[in-house]
């Protein structure tokens, strides 16, 4: 259970700012692995109500030192170019003697109406005609984005050598990630001028209304960087949650190009956004070996680590289609399907079986707790039924060789790129 801000503490940083005010309804917003997010409404003594939003660091989880400091300055920045992005109300980089804190390092900014979660952006009616120019939206955000004068303080990271000691911090894990690396290496195209970059720019952080895109969120990634690496970012499988369209879902990647040309921005071609969408979901793996690593060490127990952890092996899938598309597809084609019926089991401990168990919780979380509760409680029930299905689905698969086609692709990219590290008996 978290805690909440002390919201005498945050009427009290609001002061200087907005005058007496009492926090009212403060409450946490479901979502956020790396960050905590809060609503509440500061009230005036002549009932008028400023609609807030406070997000922090966890406790006992700090981020690195100046990553508060560089966040508000990207949206200060973005805010005063026009760009949709809250309000900065302050910034507070944690406590300090004998003031007032926010329980952790952290910001306030004013609320924007809208959804953030992708899965009703992607399919809900209300926001049909949103889908049809958010891909266009984007594109034009990140061209403003881009063009601002950069603060030169930020970091400016080499993103392969970061990845590259990422992963050789975890003992060489995936031979899938390995062959990323070395196709990375070969192919990556001439630098460019460096530009601000968001460092986090998908579905998720984004607010979304009806007629389309109202602000982005979750600046705490922000540096200076190439600026095909917000676009890259924005393709990579995992942030379509399940549509087709390669830009967020929604468009095509040649609409996305188009939109972020037009309005001024720098000519990206299809390969070099490929090669940013390949690092994308390489980046995105290393983040699900590091999220793993924190739950299973006991450093941040949590169902949602474990579940994004577990989703390691669909990166490395997701890697496959892009490097080795017709092998990929043709290991698709010949894989097992689920029946969709429990897999029997041994008859040793009777019915129902652990399939049958799985599906029961599966049905109480869905059906009874989600329901039933709002927020993070709600969030995590989520959370726990699809953790739940995967291991239902792994049951009913049961394990299967890996193609020969498949296979053979993988060991003969590896064997150029590095010889005797993966080989098949």
């Amino acid at each position: 259970m978290t805690d909440l801000p002390d919201g005498n503490e945050v009427a009290l940083r609001l002061r200087q700012l907005l005058g007496p005010v009492e926090v009212v309804g403060l409450a946490q917003l479901p979502g956020g692995a790396s960050k905590q997010t809060f609503s509440f409404d500061a009230v005036a003594p002549d009932g008028t109500r400023t609609r807030l939003i406070l997000r922090r660091d966890p406790p006992g989880r700090p981020s690195e030192p100046g990553a508060l400091d560089r966040e508000a300055a990207a949206i200060r920045l973005a805010h005063d170019a026009g760009l949709p992005v809250p309000e900065l109300v302050f910034a507070s980089p944690g406590a300090a003697p004998g003031s007032a804190s926010l329980g952790g390092a952290g910001m306030v900014m004013r609320r924007v109406d809208g959804e953030t979660i992708a899965r009703k952006i992607l399919r809900d009616g209300e926001y049909q005609l949103a889908r049809t120019q958010l891909v266009r939206q984007l594109g034009q955000f990140a061209a403003g984005l881009h063009a601002l004068d950069p603060p030169h303080s930020f970091p400016r990271p080499d993103p392969l050598a970061t990845l590259r000691e990422q992963l050789g911090a975890f003992g060489r894990p995936s031979e899938v990630f390995e062959l990323a690396l070395a196709e990375l290496e070969r192919t990556r195209p001439p630098g460019r001028a460096a530009v601000l970059v968001h460092g986090d720019f998908r579905l998720g952080n984004f607010i979304v209304g009806p007629d389309g895109l109202r602000a982005v969120l979750d600046w705490e990634l922000t540096h200076l960087g190439d600026p095909a690496e917000d676009l890259g970012w924005l393709c990579v499988r995992a942030w379509r949650f399940g549509a087709a369209g390669p830009a967020a879902g929604m468009g095509s990647r040649e609409e996305l190009l188009a939109a972020y040309t037009g309005s001024g921005g720098a000519d990206i071609s299809l390969a070099e956004l490929r090669w940013w969408e390949i690092l994308g979901t390489l980046r995105w793996g290393v983040i699900c070996l590091t999220q793993a690593q924190a739950h299973l060490s006991g450093a941040h127990r949590s169902v949602e680590l474990a579940a994004i952890g577990r989703r390691v092996c669909e990166q490395e899938w997701d890697l496959l289609l892009l490097l080795q598309p017709e092998a990929a597809a043709a290991a698709a084609a010949r894989r097992p399907r689920p029946s969709g019926a429990a897999v029997p089991e041994p008859a040793l401990y009777g019915r129902p079986t652990v399939s049958e168990l799985l599906e029961a919780v599966g049905e109480y979380l869905t059906g009874s707790v989600l329901p039933a509760t709002t927020g993070q409680v709600a969030f995590h029930a989520r959370v726990a039924a699809n953790a739940l299905a995967i291991v239902a689905r792994e049951l009913e698969l049961g394990t299967f060789p890996v193609p020969d086609g498949l296979a053979d692709a993988v060991a003969a990219r590896l064997a150029v790129a590095n010889p005797g590290y993966f080989a098949r008996p």
